[in-house]
């Protein structure tokens, strides 16, 4: 049994804090952005598209804003719509916490879309490059939600459990480390070994597809560990939020397979 001692704040200057949570945005980008340049070098000796690195330097800016605004708005209205009608000026307190994994993908896809519109560059051939490196950010956000002792797992009496601060005096699984495992890391291995050494990242679309429906698996499998978020619990005594939104991203990575496979046979 392990007892959570750490302090989500890393630095406290009293009229000013320096956030785990925060320098996980922050370093997830970095090193994404960093990654993403690197694919697009090794690429582009393979004529993939006409992305080069100055343009997705100024997609980053767009990306930046939809991972907060969509993170940000998905959260208010998947999972705590009621308190923030009540509570409006809260919504603009992101200090406090409070992000949504598929708000800010939705937030991430807009993003790309208007960009990949103004560019004239078809919406794929960014978003396969911002699905391999995506996993970095998702990772580092997991590893700040268990620093921050949120999001935690269920109670349980494995030798790894945690007694969590705010989860009462009883050991609990912590689902945010296997969520940084699951969607993080294997998520980054999978995607990257697919699209750099099985060169899928050359059929347009394949990489975001697989990103869609391997990160719905891992994150509906995590939520069989995850205590469901105290406001709305379970939808149909078994459905956590969580789940039935992966549902629908599975769903989406489903059909974008399909769809390039159809595409593949009519041609």
């Amino acid at each position: 049994m392990i007892v959570h001692n750490f302090d989500p704040v890393l630095i406290d200057l009293g009229f000013f804090q320096i956030r785990w949570y925060s320098l996980a945005y922050i370093f997830g980008i970095i090193i994404g952005w960093k990654y993403a340049i690197k694919i697009i070098k090794l690429s582009s000796n393979n004529n993939y598209s006409k992305i080069d690195e100055e343009q997705f330097n100024d997609l980053i800016i767009y990306i930046v804003f939809g991972i907060i605004l969509g993170g940000r708005i998905g959260y208010v209205i998947f999972y705590n719509l009621e308190y923030y009608v009540q509570n409006f000026f809260d919504i603009f307190k992101l200090w406090k916490g409070g992000m949504s994994f598929h708000g800010g993908l939705l937030g991430v896809i807009i993003s790309i879309f208007l960009f990949s519109n103004n560019k004239k560059i078809k919406f794929f051939k960014f978003s396969d490059i911002i699905c391999c490196v995506s996993p970095i950010g998702i990772f580092f956000g997991r590893i700040a939600n268990y620093i921050n002792g949120e999001l935690y797992g269920k109670a349980s009496s494995i030798p790894w459990a945690v007694i969590f601060p705010y989860g009462g005096n009883i050991p609990r699984h912590p689902s945010q480390i296997y969520e940084a495992l699951l969607e993080g890391l294997l998520l980054f291995i999978l995607l990257n070994y697919l699209a750099l050494k099985k060169k899928l990242l050359f059929k347009t679309g394949f990489i975001s597809g697989l990103f869609l429906i391997l990160y719905s698996i891992f994150r509906i499998f995590s939520e069989f560990f995850r205590e469901p978020d105290a406001n709305l619990g379970y939808f149909l005594n078994y459905f956590t939020m969580g789940t039935i939104l992966s549902f629908i991203t599975f769903v989406a990575g489903l059909f974008i397979i399909i769809n390039i496979k159809k595409n593949e046979q009519n041609n």
